[in-house]
């Protein structure tokens, strides 16, 4: 990390102990992150494709209903931490209402802390005042935003950050919470115990005494981690979220147009199109809740699927606490490879 500033979190034992991860910030606060790469003026490569795809959709009406929140989200510096106005809830529904519901006090406080050179003066003032028209724009934005740029990817996006987390619980289970830690992003991130030192935009160092760290990955992340604290609850453990498409090749599948790839084809005529999936799926590893969400079938049929695959000798399934894990065996792996389904 030589020759960039440094975020030093210093963790206790117990720290270590109380150090969890949660699947994702919330649909709100991935809305806040997508607009912030949509007004960037160079959005990242891994991102191309996600705003490739919007193109048509942005007309005159929408872009001013984005406005007031994109103003919100400066591209360098801190903007709006919508974690503290809106929580981690997984639909925007509730982001919004807990965005309606949230005390003058916190908002003010929240605005306090970042630089909004593009936000119009008269409504950020208005919103720091407790206006609840101008708080009523705000929430509009977040919601269009969220449905413009956001929901068509919601279910992959689930799916990603599940299966993201679901390899950081076994990289607890094997190694402990120590090798997470390690190799949670390597690029960014580096554990030297008992500090991890994380690649900022400035020099800080965070305490946690005792409160631990809470690890999220974040689809519209790339290139750096984000801290977020609760300004209001100096008991509240901080939030780090780390990118969850850091490999440019995962990325560029993750934003491909969802039909199946053609060289799966002789595969899922062997397997049927379905069953093919899942074991490509199962070569990564996932449980089978993890199944589910990936291929969007019901928990039954994924159940259905892997068991069908685990008569053939294509995967092996154990029990792990109240998980069930499923991984490929090398007749599964050398049946994917020869029909192309890698």
């Amino acid at each position: 990390m030589g020759g960039t500033s440094v975020l030093r979190i210093h963790f206790t034992a117990d720290d270590l102990a109380r150090t969890r991860t949660v699947s994702t910030v919330g649909a709100a606060t991935e809305t806040g992150h997508a607009l912030r790469l949509l007004t960037c003026p160079n959005v990242p490569a891994v991102f191309r494709p996600w705003r490739q795809g919007l193109r048509g959709r942005l007309d005159a009406p929408l872009s001013r209903r984005l406005r007031p929140l994109a103003s919100l989200l400066p591209h360098s510096g801190p903007g709006l931490d919508l974690i503290a106005l809106t929580g981690t809830e997984p639909t925007i529904e509730s982001g919004v209402d807990r965005l309606l519901s949230t005390s003058d006090t916190v908002l003010r406080l929240e605005l306090e802390h970042v630089s909004l050179p593009r936000a119009a003066p008269g409504w950020l003032r208005a919103l720091a005042d407790g206006d609840q028209e101008a708080r009523g724009v705000l929430a509009d934005s977040l919601d269009a935003g969220y449905r413009a740029v956001v929901q068509p990817h919601w279910q992959r996006m689930r799916g990603q950050l599940d299966a993201v987390r679901a390899d950081w619980a076994r990289t607890v289970l094997e190694g402990g919470i120590e090798r997470l830690l390690e190799t949670v992003s390597p690029t960014l991130v580096r554990w030297e115990a008992p500090v991890l030192k994380v690649r900022f935009p400035r020099e800080q160092d965070v305490r946690l005494n005792g409160r631990g760290l809470v690890l999220v990955p974040t689809v519209f992340l790339v290139g750096h981690v984000e801290l977020l604290t609760d300004l209001t609850d100096e008991s509240a453990p901080p939030i780090l979220a780390v990118p969850a498409l850091a490999d440019p090749l995962a990325a560029a599948a993750f934003w491909g147009d969802g039909e199946p790839d053609r060289s799966r084809k002789p595969l899922g005529a062997l397997l049927g199109r379905t069953r093919a999936a899942a074991l490509g799926v199962v070569a990564e590893g996932c449980s089978t809740g993890e199944l589910a969400r990936r291929l969007n079938i019901s928990a039954a049929a994924a159940s259905q699927h892997a068991g069908v695959l685990r008569e053939a000798n294509l995967i092996t399934t154990r029990r792990r606490g109240g998980a069930v894990l499923h991984s490929i065996t090398p007749l599964g792996t050398d049946l994917l490879n020869r029909g192309g389904g890698r």
